[in-house]
């Protein structure tokens, strides 16, 4: 009788260098692949509005290069434990493959399913296929993790090399009715009332093969003047991987493959590093989007909300040009150029006055790119309470950063031509008041 392999597609939604992929056409038995929606394990968080439309469309990308090799795509929606546990039941299978993930919540599932399954004689493997560097092998010298990134990406540096990238399977041994499915159609992952998904449509293209074509566009076109014109948001020089990265369409390894020997790449490099920072911070740090990493900053003395400046904000109606070009884009398209991520993070915190993990949740719902890690990690970094945190008394100033990367105001007129032009705060009153909270932080000891 079969054994089949069951293969877990999680956010490694990819046939080339999948780690899993290989182990289970290695193993020489039919392979049954699934994708789990998990809403409902304990710690998980749900996805938000841009990602599961994200996530639709790529895992309608894989369902089809799946189908094309004779192997069918299982979607079951629920609690991952019980949901592997009863797919293995149901279709005999004798082993359960995976590539490995990081968030305190996600690891804890994946190794009750791993210890449940090995005590029921089933064989269960993970694999590396989400960072260049697995998060306990980048130690301090005294064998700690790292807190700031410089000398975090030099001890990766001197490392050996990542590996090469996996080739894609040729063929692949699939069965195709070897388990019931949900329709995707039925997980209503999509905006319909509305349908605000507009923007979204018009601007990408999820799945592997177009994640392909762009990595080969970037290191073509973009990459050669990307240390130059990184930070112009008009520039065109993003490399618009991050949501490819974010869902696996793309591994970190066939990119630092493609890019390390391009000259002049190491500024792009060091971001594909940033990445791995935040991950590795997150696999030290579980309750990052949700507690201090600093813990001093538990005493920032937030005032109480005002929701109608928390509600300008949101949708690029502060009357300060910069940030509301940028919320009007992250709104449209689902992105925000990382310059402007910066400064409308700082307009919202220190000018604002209100707390992060508000603005957090905010880019958790309606960025394409958001995961467990980058998102809170850049959050916290700009707000001064992460790893490696800008210092507390850096005010990103909106109305200089727009005149030192968008002098033309290219950007801005893309976005925010209709914006308000009367700020809701005044930028040097609200610094001050900033300063003055970030002093209270600065004589609060450490818990």
């Amino acid at each position: 009788m079969a054994s089949p392999t069951l293969l877990w597609f999680r956010d490694d939604l990819r046939l080339a260098d999948n780690p899993a992929l290989r182990a289970a056409v290695d193993r020489g038995e039919p392979i049954i692949a699934v994708f789990v929606l998990d809403e409902d394990s304990p710690g998980i968080r749900p996805f938000g509005g841009a990602a599961r439309w994200w996530l639709h469309h790529s895992l309608e990308s894989l369902g089809a290069r799946l189908r094309e090799h004779g192997v069918s795509l299982v979607l079951r929606r629920g609690p991952a434990d019980p949901v592997i546990r009863d797919l293995v039941a149901d279709t005999n299978a004798g082993a359960v493959f995976w590539n490995r993930r990081y968030g305190g919540a996600a690891r804890a599932v994946d190794a009750g399913i791993k210890s449940a399954l090995r005590a029921e004689g089933v064989e269960v493997a993970s694999f590396a296929g989400s960072l260049l560097h697995e998060p306990w092998t980048v130690t301090t010298g005294s064998g700690t993790h790292y807190s700031v990134f410089t000398p975090f990406w030099r001890s990766c540096l001197a490392l050996p090399a990542p590996r090469a990238p996996l080739p894609e399977p040729r063929e692949l041994s699939g069965l195709q009715s070897a388990a019931a499915s949900d329709a995707l159609n039925d997980w209503s992952l999509l905006p319909t009332a509305p349908d605000w998904a507009a923007g979204l449509r018009d601007t990408w293209e999820p799945g592997e093969p177009a994640a392909r074509r762009r990595l080969h566009e970037f290191l073509l076109d973009d990459l050669p003047s990307y240390d130059r014109a990184r930070d112009e948001p008009s520039a065109g020089a993003t490399s618009f991987l991050s949501p490819r990265l974010r869902w696996g369409e793309l591994s970190p390894f066939t990119v630092w493959d493609k890019a390390v020997d391009v000259e002049g790449a190491g500024g792009f490099l060091s971001e594909i590093g940033w990445r791995e920072f935040a991950w590795h911070t997150l696999y030290h740090f579980p309750d990052l989007a949700t507690k201090n990493l600093r813990s001093e900053f538990d005493a920032f003395p937030w005032p109480p909300l005002d929701p109608s400046h928390l509600e300008a904000w949101q949708y690029g109606n502060t009357g300060v040009p910069l940030v509301d070009a940028g919320m009007r884009e992250l709104w449209h398209t689902g992105f925000m150029h990382n310059r402007v991520r910066m400064v409308t993070a700082s307009f919202l915190i220190k000018n604002l006055m209100i707390d992060w993990r508000l603005g957090e949740e905010w880019f958790w719902d309606t960025l394409v790119d958001a995961d467990d890690a980058s998102n809170p990690f850049n959050w916290q970094w700009v707000a001064g309470s992460g790893a490696d945190a800008a210092p507390y008394f850096r005010v990103f100033n909106p109305e200089l950063q727009a005149k030192k990367f968008d002098p033309a105001r290219l950007y801005i007129s893309q976005w925010a031509a209709d914006a308000p032009t009367d700020p809701i705060v005044d930028l040097g009153e609200t610094r001050k008041a900033a300063l003055n909270a970030y002093d209270v932080v600065k004589r609060s000891p450490r818990k």
